[in-house]
């Protein structure tokens, strides 16, 4: 397909894109160097922080804005503020013209997980620091980097005095790391409201498969978070004593464990993937054109140990199968030494992945019975609980939606090859809230690669990706603008 901006990638706005970058980096040197971290009650005014100056860059974007207040978190009995949605809108939503255009709702995060140098960082993690073309510090790529490009995008119309080719809504929130708390039921609340005329959403928080590649995300895998528990004596006990003389919890409890899946990653919970659809032809070659190998899995993985040496295999696992892991014990002895001790309580957690079909309460009804099925048949003194701790459902989205269409043409005109079209492993669930309480084709359009490392140390965002993806974002909102035939020159 021609695009329908087809000049776009010698106008004006990338050319003047590349002479602002030392410009946008700074900024983001100043978003770094907020320590918003949601999930440390302690840094709570940083992200109260994060959150003000997000606004008044914003507003001096010409965008206006309102803080909406969430309520409050308990954390360890004693109630703490949480911090604001940021909402904000600009365009014309008045006139007939301006009714004619496309409205987009952009979604970010504005919260960092926590980090510390003597994590392992090489450098201060909180100091946006240039590494060749690696921009490190914690945030820049998830997910103050991609915020920012949306405000690279609002700077060249506003300092070229240039109109939209669209309507723009945001939604900026601060505890996306710590489970998005008060977001779900403000958009909810919002759906006729602030976010009414929505035409579609577009979600820069996910990465490419790889270092090479550009993609579009259409998918991403739900959640469900157990923790089951065997008990049996009061207090912990020595094993020269009692040892085979006592039921033992954590010879249940690794019984149990070992019966929720196998080596090979085949979940042995009946029932679990009777939902599950069969492949098609159409997605087979939808994943044998992905840009992916296995020797990306093994430099991912630091270890040749991929489950499988089919690439479409592999990639299924990943992006439209449902998978069983196991995460880890409480209560054993864990130290260095040897402690021959038996502990009285223990506790597993593990978590299962949720593809399209597959429904949460129903999964946490089948993982309850079959575990207190499996603990019966060990005729045990100890007692046993099976609770479900977190969840979430999947997403797909219509890939073929004229948001992806545009997202794609942007893309070949940015970085000059065709986006693959993926499906995520791991689970975002605010754009099932947004596809639900809106109606409408959520798109993840993400900026940075694959080997970013987000949540790890040395977290980075390549400079060419904050600022090829400035661009993208920016040609993405005028091919949408173009698919009703706005002029697009600009």
């Amino acid at each position: 397909m021609t695009s329908r901006v087809a000049t776009a990638i010698s106008i004006p706005f990338t050319e003047w894109v590349d002479a602002n970058a030392e410009r946008f980096i700074e900024r983001l040197k100043e978003a770094v160097a907020i320590p918003s971290i949601s999930g440390d009650s302690a840094r709570r005014d940083d992200v109260f922080n994060m959150a003000h100056w997000l606004d008044g860059q914003l507003k001096s974007l010409g965008v206006d804005t309102k803080l909406v207040d969430l309520g409050t978190q308990n954390v360890d009995g004693k109630e703490i503020p949480l911090p604001p949605a940021l909402l904000g809108q600009i365009g014309d939503f008045t006139s007939e013209a301006g009714k004619k255009k496309k409205t987009i709702l952009i979604y970010g995060h504005f919260d960092v997980q926590p980090a510390s140098k003597s994590d392992g960082w090489d450098s201060d993690p909180f100091v946006l620091t240039t590494v060749g073309d690696k921009l490190v510090g914690r945030g820049s790529t998830d997910d103050k980097g991609p915020i920012l490009g949306w405000l690279n995008v609002l700077q060249y119309h506003h300092d070229n005095q240039k109109e939209l080719p669209v309507n723009l809504k945001f939604c900026f929130e601060g505890m996306e790391e710590s489970g998005s708390e008060g977001l779900d039921d403000l958009i909810v609340k919002e759906a006729k409201g602030y976010f009414a005329g929505v035409d579609y959403v577009c979600i820069s928080d996910n990465y490419w498969l790889n270092d090479r590649t550009p993609v579009l995300t259409y998918g991403l895998r739900g959640l469900c978070y157990f923790s089951v528990t065997v008990s049996g004596p009061a207090w912990d006990l020595h094993s020269g004593v009692f040892g085979g003389t006592v039921y033992e919890p954590m010879t249940d409890l690794v019984t149990l464990l070992s019966k929720l899946v196998d080596n090979k990653g085949k979940i042995l919970i009946p029932g679990v993937v009777d939902r599950v659809p069969s492949v098609t032809s159409e997605e087979i070659k939808l994943y044998e054109k992905l840009d992916y190998s296995i020797a990306d899995i093994d430099k991912a993985v630091g270890a040749p140990i991929a489950l499988s040496s089919d690439k479409v295999e592999v990639l299924m696992g990943r992006m439209r199968n449902p998978s069983l892991s196991l995460h880890g014990i409480e209560g054993a002895f864990s130290g260095e030494g040897a402690k021959t001790v038996i502990p009285a309580k223990v506790s597993g957690k593990f978590s299962i992945r949720l593809v399209p079909d597959q429904d949460p309460k129903e999964i946490n009804k089948l993982v309850k019975v079959y575990l207190e099925s499996e603990f019966a048949k060990l005729n045990s003194k100890s007692k046993l609980e099976v609770k479900p701790l977190s969840d979430g459902k999947p997403w797909v989205a219509d890939y073929k939606n004229p948001n992806y269409e545009a997202a794609r043409v942007a893309t070949l005109l940015v970085y000059g090859k065709e986006p693959d079209f993926t499906r995520e492993g791991g689970s975002i669930p605010v754009t099932l809230t947004f596809s639900d309480a809106l109606g409408v084709n959520v798109l993840l359009l993400p900026m940075g690669r694959g080997d970013d490392g987000a949540h790890s140390t040395n977290e980075k965002l390549n400079r060419s990706n904050f600022i090829e993806g400035t661009k993208l974002l920016g040609l993405y909102l005028y091919e949408i603008g173009a698919s009703i035939n706005i002029d697009p020159k600009y």
